[in-house]
């Protein structure tokens, strides 16, 4: 199977889609730039989803729903905000089709168009500052610690499958606070969840930063965010955390009563990851091979393939297998056993190595006689053959070793593939020979970051959290600077 899939070194963007649609995570829709997320990628979102909302829960967030739909006037109200999406946006007119009188088939009735358009939200912050107007009359009503997974659409010209389509799925918490201090301290406390997840269930390195005015959220003061580097040397942004300060709730009048009986306007964040996760997870860890999953993630940590001739031969080796199922369960452990008499082992081993499933056992005839079965490693292709008495302690070893090599691996990568340039002529020779993150002076000026994106299509990532500071110049226009912060081309 994996010989269907282009390899990395040949066109990693065709090996990339060719992966996530022959692996059976996402396919193309008859809807333009829109995804079918198909059982075996939901299932991995699921998990996905299922360990971040106990994260939020665990730090006093609660799930809440919102509407689509949101009035056109409610963008107007902040300006950036409207300026940032407004290129994005799709519109709902008219809330009613008929037959056309011609025969031209079915048509939009003119006579049913809306008073006001409804935008199909890009996000969500309009309506929920709107909602929150409702909600909050007194500091005794804050803070409020609300998140929503749900659809958004930004409506892309350009898209590929999990890493930029019209429509996602994605979570996006909202909190209103009474002070700055606390708000900024939630806009960091998020970012942490975001890093804690993608380090530990990801098993994906990441830096955390701020971003520069230029690619900080619209309508926010601070965007916070965390980078990951790619096999091929792109960054991708995997989460952002945004310090909003008090302009929603002064876009929709949102006061309280303080403490102190005055009124003040209320401090506000906003938060949120995406299925652009799922591109991230295929584009961190798989190979030429086909998908490579770290076993927290994988709907199937260990899948069992038997090996037999005939019914009473798989009779036999069901009975082992079905024992060692009950076992890896007890322990937590997601297994499938593949007993179909449709396929052959050596076409489910390859369908397997293809999905990135961690653990394969294959248990055979021979195998019953011997006391043992084989166990492969996806992450190294590695097989051994163990003792079939004590496999589940073996196993619940093996997956967390393979999550760990999993970190390890990607951690190695990047620093391999994290350079600095002290010169615009190294810093572009990088650019194009090695790529990867590039640490280099910046002389703090969106003029000059818009120029070098211009030139070389490289941003600045991030300025990192507890940046080093150190005097040097700028490698584009030579003026002075305290600090490097991090560029690199990007998805």
């Amino acid at each position: 199977m994996s010989k269907e899939l282009a390899t990395r070194a040949e066109d990693y963007s065709k090996w990339y889609n060719d992966l996530v649609v022959k692996a059976d995570l996402a396919d193309h829709s008859a809807v333009r730039g829109c995804m079918v997320i198909k059982p075996y990628g939901y299932g991995i979102w699921e998990k996905m989803q299922h360990a971040l909302d106990k994260m939020f829960k665990d730090t006093g967030h609660v799930n809440a729903y919102f509407p689509l739909f949101i009035p056109k006037s409610f963008f107007s109200k902040e300006a950036s905000h409207v300026d940032g999406f407004a290129k994005e946006c799709a519109v709902v007119t008219h809330y009613r089709l008929k037959n056309d009188a011609n025969g031209g088939g079915i048509v939009v009735d003119n006579d049913a168009k809306l008073e006001e358009e409804l935008i199909v939200r890009p996000t969500s912050e309009t309506i929920i500052w709107n909602t929150y107007k409702g909600w909050i009359q007194s500091y005794r009503d804050l803070p409020i610690l609300v998140n929503q997974w749900a659809n958004v659409v930004r409506w892309e010209m350009r898209t590929r499958l999990f890493l930029r389509t019209a429509e996602f799925l994605w979570q996006e918490g909202h909190t209103a606070h009474a002070t700055a201090e606390e708000a900024i301290e939630e806009t960091k406390k998020m970012l942490d969840v975001y890093a804690d997840f993608v380090e530990n269930w990801m098993a994906v390195p990441v830096i955390k930063g701020v971003k520069t005015a230029n690619e900080r959220f619209a309508g926010a003061l601070d965007t916070y965010c965390i980078e990951a580097l790619m096999q091929d040397g792109k960054a991708l942004q995997a989460g952002t955390s945004h310090f909003l300060g008090q302009n929603f709730a002064k876009a929709f009048d949102v006061k309280f009563a303080t403490k102190e009986g005055n009124q003040d306007f209320v401090w506000a964040t906003s938060w949120g990851v995406s299925t652009r996760l799922m591109g991230a997870l295929v584009m961190s860890h798989s190979d030429d091979n086909g998908l490579v999953l770290p076993p927290k993630l994988a709907p199937h940590q260990v899948v069992i393939v038997p090996i037999y001739k005939g019914d009473e031969g798989l009779k036999k080796v069901s009975e082992t297998a079905l024992q060692i199922v009950a076992k890896l369960k007890a322990k937590g452990i997601t297994v499938k056993y593949d007993d179909r008499d449709t396929q052959r082992p050596g076409w489910k081993f390859a369908e397997y190595e293809l999905k990135g499933v961690p653990v394969r056992v294959a248990i055979g005839e021979r195998d019953l006689a011997n006391g043992t079965v084989e166990v492969a490693r996806r992450d190294t292709l590695s097989k051994e053959t163990v003792k079939a008495d004590g496999i589940e302690n073996y196993i619940e070893q093996l997956l967390n070793d393979i999550q760990s090599n999993l970190y390890k691996i990607a951690l190695e990568r990047r620093a391999a593939m994290t350079h600095e340039a002290n010169s615009y002529d190294e810093f572009k020779k990088l650019l194009d020979e090695k790529g990867g993150f590039i640490y280099a002076h910046w002389d703090g000026t969106s003029e000059t970051e818009e120029k070098i994106k211009e030139e070389t299509k490289a941003t600045i990532r991030c300025i990192p959290l507890n940046n080093k500071q150190e005097a040097g110049k700028c490698i584009y226009s030579g003026k002075p600077s305290t600090q490097r912060v991090i560029f690199a081309r990007a998805y």
